[in-house]
């Protein structure tokens, strides 16, 4: 199987509506303002891990990640899922069968008043297909989005369930949050179960244990501002 890398996306059946952007056929105006973005891990982001899902029936969301994502998109961000995909190098999985998962969960967003705008995925394995830039911890997946969707890296975010999310993030320029279980809401991490993950967590990546916590997180500066916004109107 043959696996270029080049163009490893998928965008043009999973654009949202309210989502303008340059697609098939469409000029766009270069001038306007770039979009912020919120990248998103996959399996263990969104999904439960099991591990090279790529089945349907294999397919369980995380406990909130739907609605925060209907909040998300609704705020103005747009949604990217950037996800190594090494089943594909390694003979487990077809792209076509990536795709329509990818379908599958589109569908399944749609119908709960959710979307994701966009879907990029590394199918490399170095063992097996040498190197390459997109694979995270690399940031070529997320800079390929950019010039793609025409997203302003600096205001936008990338959240993860593994080091190699965030330091994609980071050298991409974007902020970045890590999901962590055992991590609290105010970003605390249990000492001893981070231990046993033999990872450091980069600077400047905030800690949260879920989607929905980071949804709150990045959130929050904009929605105090509405608050604020109508209690001086009031007055």
């Amino acid at each position: 199987m043959e696996i270029t890398g080049e163009v490893q996306k998928n965008l043009g059946g999973n654009m949202c509506k309210n989502v303008s952007m340059h697609t098939e056929g469409q000029s766009t105006d270069h001038a306007t303002a770039l979009r912020r973005a919120v990248f998103l891990d996959r399996d263990g982001t969104l999904n439960e891990d099991k591990g090279y899902v790529h089945r349907k029936e294999d397919w369980r969301w995380l406990p909130g990640v739907p609605e925060t994502l209907k909040r998300l998109h609704a705020m103005g961000y747009l949604l990217v899922v950037v996800s190594n995909q090494s089943g594909i190098a390694r003979g487990m999985y077809s792209l076509d069968e990536l795709r329509a998962l990818e379908a599958w969960v589109s569908a399944d967003l749609a119908a709960r008043g959710a979307c994701i705008d966009a879907w990029y995925y590394c199918p490399h394995l170095p063992e097996i297909t040498g190197p390459c830039i997109c694979r995270k911890p690399k940031s070529g997946r997320l800079l390929q989005a950019a010039r793609d969707l025409h997203i302003d890296l600096a205001r936008s975010w990338m959240v993860g369930d593994k080091t190699r999310d965030v330091q994609a993030g980071l050298a991409a320029g974007t902020s970045c949050i890590l999901l962590r279980p055992t991590a609290n809401l105010e970003g605390a991490v249990d000492k001893e179960t981070s231990k046993k993950t033999d990872e450091t967590v980069p600077d400047g990546v905030i800690v949260v244990p879920h989607l929905p916590a980071a949804g709150v997180h990045i959130l929050a500066p904009e929605l105090r501002m509405a608050r604020l916004t109508r209690l001086t109107r009031r007055h």
